[in-house]
């Protein structure tokens, strides 16, 4: 599929045609954007292709029962009210909470929105005997949201959930759960790929076409519940455009608006023939997750640093332009929740050669590893010219790294299973983009009780310390006493390194001058209720 799109696709700046694409009628309140992503993000209220399916086909056409609120640029985003009016923990039981239920919301399909349309929606995803559990789909929110217990509807206006542990960052989590209507899924003949091809949901956008590996359009929600974030655009209309010399000859010749990832040698040309070029700085690490077990060389910690003191960051990130920053933690420094590790990654070669001597390589005896990595896809970057250059890197302080280059879906199912399953091919790492939008990001990806496929921890990686002070941080309601406890937890996360910490992206996209209104947030995903046509 993704050859024959590419040959369809591939063509000279201003030749290109796009199904779907034509010039804008003059004052045509339509956006078009070019997708990172190799496939069309599923559109049926669970989107695959990670954090960009979210973006464009999640969020504009879905309501969260908790949704993330983008007002505040200055500031990573945080989480506001949604589908859900207030939640709240119940003081003699520390994992029951108490939700309240939005009135007198309707879905695109005229049905009304109401506490039995969230159990049936935590229905799909949490319980596989309800006739609609989504079994492809909702290992895509139960691998984040992996703590609830059960659900239950109190009465008409009140949903409580329960959790398997006191876990304080749930609301951050129900973010990722999107609200579908059930009565569309009866009318589809109760088959949720019949309910992708016609969706409803509560979102500021309807989706109303849909073709399938091509595009999706999206349109304004005129009746949408909260008045604020009515659209102004009439339409949005995303496209699957994966090769990055594709998007930029879209933009170039004026067949798309916006586009994800230009590659950054196009940023100093895109900005001279007069387009605008964002760099936004946004919850976002590019790592390679490690296999910490006992069949991969980063079983030892002396690897996992060596490997992390191999790498040229400030180097890479002059290639990439200066879209990205050097990282050295999950979270940058500067931040409250980054401690005090004692190891400061740099790029010092001698170190991670003294490192790697210490744990029995050397010049006789080098270091093997295989990392699997993607030809493109949601916060991926530029992973080939990337891994490329690290490649020289390693090769330097005498580690032989190969790669094992797959499609950005494949690579989603590989770090959602065990790092001995067939699915994660063998590989000794996984270099994957991923995001720290909320504070229960570090238990997703570094406790042994997140080890998956129950969560994020695809490396196996198990500290008992840092477990323990991540379990501590989600047990208190106290938010100085959170902060604290997950300080420390990263002190010990960069000293052990379970993670090769490469860089922090800065979303960087290019556009129109004729796209207004655009103010980005600190997140991995984006308001496009505000935006407008000049």
């Amino acid at each position: 599929m993704i050859l024959s799109r590419r040959d369809f696709l591939a063509s000279a700046a201003g030749a290109a045609v796009f199904p779907g694409v034509s010039a804008h009628a003059a004052g045509a309140q339509v956006l078009r954007i070019g997708m990172t992503a190799a496939d069309l993000p599923t559109t049926h209220g669970i989107p695959n292709n990670g954090g960009e399916g979210f973006r464009f086909l999640g969020y504009p056409a879905y309501d969260s029962v908790i949704n993330w609120d983008f007002t505040h640029t200055d500031k990573l985003a945080d989480i506001t009210p949604g589908l859900f009016t207030d939640w709240r923990i119940d003081e003699g039981n520390p994992v029951r909470w108490v939700c309240d239920v939005r009135q007198g919301v309707k879905f695109h399909d005229g049905s009304d929105f109401t506490a039995d349309s969230v159990i049936f929606n935590f229905g799909r995803i949490f319980d596989d005997k309800s006739p609609q559990y989504d079994a492809p789909a909702a290992p895509i929110v139960r691998a984040t949201v992996s703590m609830i217990e059960r659900f239950e509807k109190a009465d008409d206006k009140t949903i409580v959930i329960t959790t398997k542990y006191p876990f304080s960052f749930l609301p951050y989590l129900l973010t990722r759960v999107l609200i579908v209507s059930p009565a569309q899924w009866e009318a589809a003949g109760k088959t949720w790929a019949a309910f992708a091809k016609n969706p409803s949901g509560t979102g500021p956008f309807r989706i109303t076409k849909v073709v399938l590996g091509q595009y999706a359009e999206m349109s304004r929600n005129e009746h949408y519940w909260d008045a604020k974030r009515i659209p102004r655009l009439e339409k949005m209309v995303v496209y699957p455009m994966p090769e990055a010399t594709t998007r930029v000859a879209a933009l170039r010749s004026g067949q798309v608006d916006w586009i994800e990832v230009p590659p950054p040698d196009s940023i100093p040309s895109l900005k001279a023939a007069g387009l605008e070029v964002s760099l936004w700085p946004y919850p976002h690490t590019y790592p390679y997750a490690l296999n910490c077990t006992d069949s991969s060389p980063f079983q030892d910690a002396r690897v996992r640093q060596a490997i992390n003191y191999a790498v040229d960051r400030e180097g890479l990130c002059k290639l990439l332009n200066n879209s990205a920053r050097p990282a050295v933690g999950l979270y940058p420094p500067g931040d409250p929740l980054f401690g005090t590790p004692n190891n400061r990654y740099s790029y010092d070669p001698e170190k991670a050669k003294a490192l790697l001597a210490a744990a029995g390589y050397g010049p006789d005896n080098p270091m093997k590893a295989k990392i699997m990595i993607s030809t493109s896809g949601s916060g991926q970057m530029m992973p080939i010219p990337m891994n490329e250059f690290m490649q020289q890197n390693f090769k330097a302080v005498g580690m032989d790294i190969d790669f094992d280059v797959v499609e950005w879906g494949t690579m989603l199912v590989a770090v959602r299973s065990d790092p001995k399953s067939t699915q994660s091919h063998g590989d000794d790492g996984i270099n994957i983009s991923l995001s720290f939008t909320d504070p229960s990001s570090m238990f997703r990806y570094y406790a042994k009780d997140s080890f998956s496929p129950v969560n994020y921890n695809w490396g196996h990686w198990d500290n008992q310390e840092a477990t323990d002070l991540l379990k501590k941080a989600q047990a208190t309601f106290d938010k100085n006493e959170q902060d604290g406890l997950l300080a420390q937890a990263h002190a010990i996360i960069v000293d052990e390194a379970p993670w090769l910490f490469i860089v922090h992206d800065l979303n960087p996209r290019a556009m129109s001058k004729k796209v207004s209104g655009f103010k980005p947030a600190q997140s991995w995903y984006q308001d496009f209720t505000q935006i407008s046509m000049a």
